[in-house]
């Protein structure tokens, strides 16, 4: 790390300038080696994951993908979508390479000088479909994450190849094209239990029409305790496929009181599948899509690799007809799937608020 010099963090143009207009992300301020986290980044009390909730003795379930068609392990996957909306899968057929590749991958990018990365931001990017940024939304947000990201909207091959970064186009695709099988897999036992026998044209856009990958880089933080990675926020996919390093630092809501957390403790070569809002709203509320965070790290840089599986931005997303053949109520409204995403992102990570924009109101 960088000697610790001095630099104007209580100059909130001035931080801005160097975060973000110039492309240094948070990775740039942390090599500064700062004593003192700049109070932009410091959270309200209320946001910080304190360290009396986080429960020890519990965790998500870890689920054997080997045997998938099994009748047992195909309960497990919705038994655990349904009490949790999160787990672990291993032996899922996403070779251990491409997941070490994609990880290199996002170092290499993250490790590209400030200029390179800062092509790809909201000002320079050739394209809405990729963006280099940092926290979620600073525009809207009264304390920012320790994050910077690069966010990457599949179009087309043709796309991808034009426009993704060179340091990490050809594995993130890779790691997208590898995941394929096991999405379908996993979205073919959620839909039987909710009827939905075969997933035909109409359901397949609605469930996975869309996929978007992040590559997420936290950097050593000063005073992690006062700030977050992550805040708490559920996702707007139908399903979420995550690939964590080895740091840990992902923490998800527990069942123990309101504000319990229960860590996601990385394994080896396993991945981490979350409902989103998306899938919530087709169940009708049967899958659950759970507020989760990340925490900030004092020694380690951490990585993570999430692909988002959504529907297309021009489909009607609410309860599935299947769902609702017994005659049970839709708590959901119809709505338009595009509408609910830029919902997520004109605010700050709010829990689970999101979700309640496309409740029925009672």
């Amino acid at each position: 790390m960088a000697p610790a010099i001095a630099f104007p963090t209580t100059d909130s143009s001035a931080l801005t300038d160097f975060v973000i207009n110039q492309g240094n992300g948070v990775k740039g301020l942390s090599e500064l080696g700062l004593r003192a986290l700049p109070k932009h980044y410091i959270q309200p009390v209320g946001e910080r994951i304190d360290v009396n909730k986080i429960i020890t003795n519990e965790s998500i379930p870890i689920i054997d993908m080997s045997n998938w068609e099994d009748p047992s392990v195909a309960d497990s996957i919705c038994d655990a979508a349904e009490k949790w909306g999160f787990f672990q899968i291993i032996n899922h057929g996403v070779p251990l390479e491409v997941l070490d590749n994609v990880q290199g991958a996002t170092h290499r990018f993250f490790g590209l000088p400030a200029e390179d990365k800062n092509k790809y931001s909201k000002d320079h990017s050739p394209s809405n479909s990729v963006r280099f940024g940092t926290s979620f939304s600073p525009q809207a947000e009264k304390a920012l994450e320790w994050k910077d990201y690069l966010s990457l909207f599949y179009v087309s091959e043709e796309e991808a190849a034009a426009l993704w970064p060179p340091a990490c186009r050809d594995e993130v695709l890779e790691f997208m094209k590898g995941s394929e099988v096991v999405i379908k897999q996993l979205l073919q036992v959620l839909m039987k239990r909710l009827n939905v026998n075969e997933i035909d044209g109409t359901k397949k856009s609605l469930l996975m029409g869309s996929v978007r990958v992040n590559l997420n880089y936290y950097p050593v933080c000063p005073n992690p305790e006062l700030t977050v990675g992550v805040g708490r926020h559920s996702d707007v996919s139908t399903l979420t496929i995550l690939l964590q390093d080895e740091i840990g630092g992902l923490y998800v809501k527990g069942h123990q009181g309101e504000d319990s957390w229960i860590h996601v403790p990385p394994i080896k070569g396993s991945l981490v599948i979350n409902v989103g809002d998306a899938l919530q709203i087709l169940s009708n509320g049967q899958y659950k899509s759970i507020e989760h965070r990340v925490i900030a790290n004092a020694s380690k840089n951490r990585i993570s690799v999430p692909i988002f599986v959504n529907p297309r931005p021009s489909d009607m997303i609410g309860p599935l007809p299947e769902v609702l053949a017994n005659g049970e109520k839709p708590i959901y409204k119809q709505v338009l799937y595009s509408d609910y995403v830029k919902h997520f992102f004109r605010k700050a990570h709010d829990g689970k608020g999101t979700v309640e924009f496309a409740k029925i109101s009672s």
